[in-house]
């Protein structure tokens, strides 16, 4: 029997029925207009609310994807929850959706905590049971956007530290170099203000990320000049994907929850960027 992780989170951030779940996904992935990308994509950062919110931007990032076929996809993401340990992962052999059970690979895990260790003195914990929505609310979309059988390497960073962040990005890039891989970042960006204040936020933010900077990104949020949930998730795929030779970064999306709701007077950012090479 193969140990799951039970979805806590299907049918209420996104939707519970399978046949629903493929038809939603697959429209937002039809309806993202990507521009043409100069370069081979090596990882992608994709928003994490709820699919009825994010779903249209996240389209925008996993559009990107749907002509490869990965062995391996790394999805880091933030740990919202108040856990101890810095850097977690799942203690299951695979997590669930309506889509189908994706298998975790453990033996990438075990060489990711292995090659942490030299680099920030700790590894991994494994968790279970954890109920943490940034990692999974992806998986639908990957599970859509790709038509090879692939396995997950999952990591939740609870630490919001630029020499984790790096840590965690230069052991992913000694374990990804040999595979044929994916990298996924999940983030929000700014929370609850009003449109016109999250615009100001989110742009500050997008730009350190266009500008493949890890660093100004800690440095804008340390100012109070932009906000990102995801900072030390999406810091450390900024990090790998420079180890693994990508050169560039492109924002394809940018929208508002009020773009969905139309309330504009408390709002959270999502963006969609590729990592190019």
């Amino acid at each position: 029997m193969l140990d799951v992780r039970p979805s806590p989170i299907a049918g209420t951030w996104y939707e519970g029925d399978a046949k629903v779940l493929a038809r939603v996904v697959d429209a937002y992935l039809d309806d993202a207009q990507l521009p043409e990308l100069d370069g081979e994509v090596i990882a992608v950062i994709a928003p994490h609310a709820g699919h009825r919110y994010s779903g249209a931007v996240a389209g925008y990032a996993f559009a990107s994807l749907q002509k490869q076929t990965p062995d391996l996809v790394a999805v880091i993401a933030p740990m919202h929850h108040p856990y101890s340990q810095p850097l977690i992962t799942t203690a299951h052999e695979a997590y669930s959706t309506p889509l189908g059970n994706v298998p975790i690979d453990k033996k990438a895990l075990h060489e990711l905590d292995e090659a942490l260790k030299p680099e920030l003195g700790f590894g991994l914990s494994p968790v279970s049971n954890d109920p943490e929505h940034s990692l999974e609310i992806e998986l639908p979309f990957l599970q859509r956007a790709f038509k090879s059988k692939w396995k997950l390497l999952p990591v939740m960073v609870r630490a919001q530290e630029a020499r984790v962040s790096e840590g965690l990005g230069k052991a992913l890039a000694k374990v990804l170099a040999d595979k044929n891989f994916i990298l996924v970042a999940s983030t929000d960006l700014s929370h609850f203000y009003n449109q016109k204040t999250a615009l100001t936020y989110d742009r500050a933010m997008l730009d350190q990320i266009e500008s493949f900077s890890p660093e100004g990104a800690f440095d804008v949020e340390r100012a109070g000049k932009g906000f990102a949930c995801g900072l030390g998730a999406f810091t450390a795929v900024m990090w790998a994907s420079r180890e693994l030779g990508a050169d560039k970064v492109k924002v394809l999306r940018h929208a508002t929850s009020g773009d969905v709701t139309g309330d504009y007077s408390s709002v959270v950012g999502y963006g969609a960027a590729v990592i190019l090479k």
